[in-house]
């Protein structure tokens, strides 16, 4: 198993590649740049559930709305 530090470096490099695409998709979208975000996120929820399990994914898509949640308590 990698250590932290390269578990990071491999984070930041699967981020990066993700964004790439991610500009990329939005940009070809144009006026639909709203549902191509969407469409992309329901796409790499499918590709997660394949690639790992139900409950890794569902365990992560909490963590994602709790820091939504944060970040919206902490605008107001």
């Amino acid at each position: 198993m990698a250590d932290d530090s390269k578990m990071d470096e491999m984070y930041d490099q699967a981020a990066e590649i993700a964004a790439k695409h991610l500009n990329a998709a939005l940009d070809e979208g144009g006026p639909l740049e709203n549902l191509v975000a969407i469409m992309m996120v329901e796409a790499a929820v499918n590709a997660a559930v394949d690639a790992t399990s139900r409950e890794d994914v569902v365990r992560l898509l909490e963590d994602l709305v709790s820091q939504i949640e944060d970040d919206e308590s902490e605008d107001s």
